[in-house]
């Protein structure tokens, strides 16, 4: 019997080890207000994290950044963990929700929110979530 052509054929699959989510974000940590919290509340637990101090901060703005980077371990929460510069985050890709986050250690103080921003890699640039 004669073959034809090549019996193999160069097919390219995408490598199984691709990560589909960011390799980084920048955490940012804002102050925000729980229902039942006052903004002095907020203000004291702000201060008491020693992020800032109270003439730093202005309303809304951030007190804290850090970029965290993919970790490739899977967090208790079942999202992918980043972690860097004194936090650890597990954080939904698909909805770019922080789902978990410890600050140099310990849990977010009450008054204070989770932001994140996507670093483009290629680009060198952020993009805001």
């Amino acid at each position: 019997m004669r073959q034809r052509g090549n019996v193999r054929t160069a097919r390219r699959m995408p490598s199984v080890m691709t990560m589909s989510h960011p390799q980084s974000y920048e955490i940012l940590l804002v102050p925000s207000f729980a229902e039942d919290a006052t903004a002095d509340d907020a203000e004291r637990d702000a201060v008491e994290s020693d992020a800032a101090e109270p003439d730093d901060v202005e309303p809304g703005g951030t007190i804290r950044a850090a970029v965290v980077s993919a970790t490739g371990e899977t967090g208790a929460s079942g999202y992918p963990r980043y972690s860097g510069e004194g936090i650890v985050a597990d954080i939904d890709t698909e909805t770019h929700t922080v789902e978990a986050l410890l600050v140099d250690g310990a849990e977010l103080s009450y008054g204070l929110s989770a932001r994140i921003r996507e670093r483009d890699a290629e680009a060198g640039t952020d993009a805001d979530r």
